[in-house]
């Protein structure tokens, strides 16, 4: 797993937990819920490594 992979993989799972936390999302929607959450997460990563500057990591 590439490094944008694991970071996707991160911030997508402290987003479900807190919305967990808020009822928004349950157990039983989990395995709906998460592969978008992952995907949106996933593509705004991608979406601004796109747009750095060339050699820019963003870091």
């Amino acid at each position: 797993m590439d490094k944008e992979s694991r970071e996707a993989l991160q911030v997508a799972k402290e987003l479900t937990c807190k919305f967990i936390e808020t009822r928004t999302v349950s157990p039983g929607n989990f395995a709906e819920i998460f592969p978008i959450i992952y995907n949106v997460v996933a593509r705004t990563i991608r979406e601004n490594r796109e747009k750095a500057a060339p050699g820019e990591t963003g870091h």
